[in-house]
């Protein structure tokens, strides 16, 4: 929502200082939003709900966005609690201080406002943001994040006849405040009762394409525990994008999406005209839960028939092979001109491996999750502005280690040190039943391998060290392993976290200090002139 340009002066006043901006010149665009955060009744299910509206809109309002852009987003937060916007899958170069999540920013009091700066610095692809506190995420507040190239950039593909966000998950009908009630009494929450298709249940959302042309789709898994597959009847489906990466160019019939993760397909309306169903369900559970939308040729000649094209529930193995299939394309550009296999990622030496088992302990009494057997606990400060301000006691560096102990799980505020422009190996290990989904906000990983069993370094040889994607969320199936090459080219204090919002909030995540010793503002962003103040850095 644009608002009028004197009320922006003081706000472009700072961003010219901190951003080094030069509007003379009209180096990189500006896009300016206004958001109101409300409650609101919601049915998604068919049960009156209190949902979280941006904008009065479930989903809130889409972000369309070109490479380097900068996002100025004023948000009101209209709640009776404290929130925070994330921006899953933006980098923030340079810039963790916009990141949106409680280890970074303090909340948005009640009854106030805070504008994020933001830049979509090098990057293109499909991502999404949502409300990261309090597990306002399964009330909504999530809406999707769009970055097209820039029009001197090639894109691997033709202009497509229109895009189409959709925005998938699962959903409970019991408020966040109940969910958020049942975690803190130390239990886990209860099976879901169904899933979304942007915000709608079953044959609640129509897409209108017109015969013969070609469109994108644009999908993200914002739900909260599950993982699901998507598919559209009688049509295939061509991977083009996977969180900023370009991909080879392979079709399928359906695709699994596991929880945080995007991408991009490409549909070409080729078959009669007529409707067609557009179906989710969930995988790796013993209840299939299934939803529906219309896929509608504009020139329709009838309603859906048959059933809902079914898909895969339990199979892990099609899943592996599916994960392994996505591959980077190494001619086309990205952000860049240049291409993306001009990054020999393979043929760089890592100076560290991380090993990363995650587990699900009682602790207390009460149901907790951990990473190394540390369980997160939030401290009283934001970790960025407890680490600026030098304030002692908020954390300790190093107070979660780099590999599994086996020793007895505990509660820690825990954050690993690690070097600016180190290149690191990460293993995710997960030895339990459930697959797993992982986040790294500030940077991108290149997906080497994945295996069953326990991972070794022999498992080294396995690796793809040519042209795997690079992406930001991750899967780690039932009793496997996932391993990444990282490059640590992001200075700040970055979270790593469960995507599973239920794990992630009982405490399956940490944060990565990444440091340089150079106070520069060509490695870091000064603190932004509105940060929000609280704890032990009020004072």
């Amino acid at each position: 929502m644009e608002k009028g340009w004197r009320s922006w002066l003081p706000l472009m006043a700072m961003v010219m200082m901190f951003h080094h901006v030069n509007f003379i010149h009209g180096e990189d665009p500006y896009r300016f939003y206004t958001w109101n955060v409300t409650y609101g009744d919601i049915y998604p299910l068919g049960v009156k709900q209190q949902g979280i509206l941006i904008n009065r809109q479930f989903p809130g309002p889409p972000i369309q966005c070109v490479t380097n852009d900068n996002l100025i987003i004023n948000v009101f937060n209209n709640l009776d609690e404290p929130f925070l916007i994330s921006w899953n899958g933006v980098e923030q170069r340079r810039n963790s201080w916009q990141d949106g999540v409680y280890g970074t920013n303090c909340p948005i009091p009640p009854g106030k406002n805070f504008t994020y700066v933001l830049q979509v610095k090098d990057q293109i692809g499909s991502f999404y943001y949502f409300p990261s506190l309090a597990f306002h995420k399964a009330a909504g507040g999530f809406g999707s994040i769009n970055i097209a190239s820039r029009s001197v950039i090639p894109v691997p593909f033709p202009p497509p006849a229109g895009e189409l966000s959709i925005l998938i998950g699962d959903w409970f009908k019991q408020n966040h405040s109940d969910l958020k009630a049942i975690l803190d009494g130390g239990h886990d929450l209860p099976f879901p009762d169904g899933l979304l298709i942007n915000g709608r249940g079953s044959n609640g959302y129509t897409f209108t394409v017109d015969q013969g042309k070609t469109y994108r789709f644009r999908i993200s898994n914002v739900g909260l525990t599950t993982s699901v597959n998507f598919r559209i009847q009688g049509h295939k489906m061509m991977v083009v994008e996977v969180e900023g990466t370009h991909t080879v160019q392979n079709t399928y019939d359906s695709l699994d999406i596991h929880l945080g993760q995007s991408y991009s397909v490409l549909l070409t309306a080729d078959q009669p005209a007529q409707d067609y169903y557009i179906v989710v369900s969930t995988r790796f559970t013993s209840q299939v839960l299934t939803a529906t939308s219309t896929l509608r040729y504009s020139n329709s000649a009838g309603s859906v028939t048959g059933p809902p094209p079914g898909g895969p529930t339990i199979e892990i193995d099609w899943s592996f092979n599916q994960a392994r299939s996505l591959r980077r394309n190494l001619s086309a550009s990205g952000p860049r001109p240049n291409p993306q296999g001009s990054y020999h990622y393979g043929l760089i030496n890592t100076t560290r491996t991380i090993r990363l088992a995650n587990s699900a302990p009682i602790i207390n009494g009460k149901q907790r999750y951990a990473i190394n057997s540390v369980s997160f606990i939030p401290a009283d400060t934001p970790l960025k502005l407890a680490d600026h301000f030098n304030i002692p006691g908020v954390f300790t560096l190093g107070s979660i280690p780099d590999s599994p102990t086996g020793s007895g799980a505990y509660l820690q505020t825990s954050v690993m040190a690690a070097d600016f422009r180190a290149y690191t190996e990460v293993i995710f290990e997960n030895l339990e039943d459930s697959v797993q989904s992982y986040h790294i906000d500030g940077h991108r990983f290149f997906v080497v391998g994945m295996g069953r069993g326990e991972w070794t370094p022999a498992s080294r040889l396995t690796y793809n060290l040519r042209d795997t994607i690079s992406r930001s969320t991750v899967q780690v199936y039932p009793k496997s392993w996932t391993a990444l090459y990282m490059p640590l080219d992001n200075v700040g204090m970055w979270n790593i976290r469960s995507q599973n919002w239920a794990r992630q909030y009982l405490g399956q995540q940490f944060y990565l200090r990444v440091y340089s010793p150079v106070n520069s503002w060509r490695d870091e962003n000064p603190i932004p002139s509105n940060a929000l103040l609280c704890g032990r850095a009020s004072s």
